[in-house]
Order: structure tokens, then C-alpha cells, then sequence
């Protein structure tokens, strides 16, 4: 595991943390995190099947940016599914930053993904996904909680 990785993995376990209790201030909704990476890779991040995701360059870019191929590596050959195309119980996708939460259905994600209505394509060496402008993330969003 690169150091880059691990840093973005630790700025994700905190951004999860900082959104569990904005969801239980907010909407009352407690989530039960699964801890260790069988269960997470089984079933999923957490029992109710909400996948949250750190955007740090939303507020640089104004555009959500959506997983659906990574790998650990830019040496590996091959990207494996993850974010929104990952098999697992997840049907809500939390993104955001410590400003603004977006929540989404995954269907809808999936279903933007396949229709082409996104900003853009996006491929770095370990990720693969697209881009939903503001506007879009917006509309097509089940709910976005502001934080003060």
C-alpha cells in the first residue's frame, strides 16, 4: 500500500467518522460500521448499506466526483469494481466534504453512469469514474444536508 493511499484512506475513516454524526444530529439515522475488511468486502461499509465517500476537491472544482474502478496500486494490471458498481448492500452513497453532504440512491448513480448524463470520464492511475457538476449533483440527489 502506497503512502498516498494510506493518507486518503485515513482522510476517508475521518471524513465516515465526521458524517456518522451529522446523520445522527441531522436525520436521526445511526450506522452500524463494520470494522474489519471481511466484512466490509462481504457485506458492505456498514449494515444499512450507506457507502460514504470524502470529495476534497468538490470545493476546488464544484464538480462530485463518482468511483467505479480502483486499484490499491498504479502497478496493478487491472482495475476491480468499487464505489458504485461494488456487489455489496450498499443503496445509499453519502459524498461530500464538511460542508455540504450529498445523498444519492446508488440506482440513480448507476442509472446516470449508463445513461452518459455526467460533466465527464475520469481515469487517474488508480481510479476510474466520472464527474457530476453541482447542478446536476443537486438534481439528482435524494437529499443534501448544509452544515454549518
Amino acid at each position: 500500500m502506497t503512502e498516498y493511499y494510506k493518507e486518503k484512506l485515513e482522510q476517508g475513516l475521518e471524513y465516515q467518522d465526521f458524517v456518522i454524526n451529522i446523520l445522527i444530529q441531522e436525520l436521526g439515522i445511526p450506522l452500524a460500521m463494520y470494522g474489519s475488511r471481511k466484512y466490509q468486502w462481504k457485506q458492505g461499509e456498514n449494515k444499512q448499506g450507506v457507502e460514504i465517500k470524502f470529495d476534497d476537491r468538490y470545493k476546488k472544482t464544484g464538480n462530485i466526483y463518482i468511483e467505479v474502478a480502483e486499484k490499491t496500486n498504479a502497478n496493478n494490471p487491472n482495475y476491480i469494481a468499487s464505489g458504485i458498481m461494488r456487489d455489496d448492500n450498499t443503496w445509499l452513497y453519502l459524498i461530500g466534504n464538511r460542508e455540504i453532504i450529498y445523498i444519492f440512491t446508488k440506482k440513480m448513480l448507476k442509472g446516470l453512469y449508463s445513461s452518459g448524463k455526467y460533466f465527464r470520464l475520469v481515469e487517474t492511475p488508480t481510479s476510474r469514474g466520472f464527474l457530476l457538476d453541482g447542478l446536476s449533483a443537486k438534481k439528482y440527489s435524494a437529499k443534501i444536508i448544509h452544515i454549518q
